[in-house]
C-alpha cells in the first residue's frame, strides 16, 4: 500500500524555500493566506496521519508533500507531550509552550530533514518561513487537542495515543532524549 500524498497543490502555490506555503483556515496571524474550501493541509495530515505514520520511506511527489511531512512530524510530537496529560485543559498548556518555544527551520543545524528541504534564499523569506511553521504549529495544536481528548471523559484518547512510539521516515522535530 502507498503511502497517502497531499492533494493540494495548485499552480499557483506559494512556495517558501521547496515548501508548499499553502492557505489555512486559522484564527492565528501569519503569512498563510485564508482557506476557503472544506479542508487545508492540516485537516489532511490529521485524516492521514495514521496511515502515514507507519512509513519509513516517503516519495516526495509536489512541494505539498513537504508540508505535509512536517506537519506529520509535528503531530507526533505533540502527541508525545499529550500523552503525559491528564486532562485537555493541561494539554492545551502543554501545546501552546510546545508552539511558542523556538524551533529550528530548514537550513539550520538542529532540523531533522535538511536533505529534504531547501534552505531559505534570503533573510525575507527566512522570517517567512518560521513565520508560517509558527502559524501550522499552533493550529495544529488546536486542532489536535479537539481529536485527541474525549469530551466526555477529558482523557486522551487511546486511540491516538498508541501511535506516541510511532516515528514517520525514522525522524523526529525534537533532539534525540527530549
Amino acid at each position: 500500500m502507498p503511502a497517502y500524498h497531499s492533494g493540494l497543490m495548485d499552480g499557483d502555490t506559494k512556495m517558501v524555500g521547496n515548501m508548499a506555503m499553502l492557505p489555512l483556515k486559522t484564527q492565528f496571524k501569519g503569512p498563510a493566506a485564508k482557506e476557503t474550501k472544506d479542508s487545508d493541509i492540516i485537516d489532511e495530515a490529521i485524516y492521514y496521519f495514521k496511515a502515514n505514520v507507519f512509513f519509513k520511506n516517503y516519495e516526495i511527489k509536489n512541494e505539498a508533500d513537504r508540508t505535509l511531512i512536517y506537519v506529520t512530524l509535528y503531530i507526533s510530537e505533540c502527541l508525545k507531550k499529550l500523552q503525559k496529560c491528564s486532562s485537555r485543559g493541561q494539554g492545551e498548556k502543554e501545546m501552546y509552550t510546545l508552539g511558542i518555544t523556538n524551533f529550528p527551520i530548514p537550513g539550520e543545524p538542529g532540523f531533522p530533514l535538511n536533505a529534504m528541504y531547501a534552505k531559505p534564499s534570503n533573510k525575507q523569506e527566512e522570517e517567512t518561513m518560521r513565520a508560517y511553521l509558527q502559524q501550522i504549529r499552533q493550529e495544529t495544536e488546536l486542532r489536535l487537542c479537539d481529536r485527541v481528548f474525549d469530551p466526555q471523559s477529558d482523557k486522551p484518547s487511546k486511540w491516538w495515543m498508541c501511535f506516541v512510539k510511532k516515528q514517520f521516515m525514522n525522524k523526529s522535530l525534537s533532539a534525540p532524549g527530549q
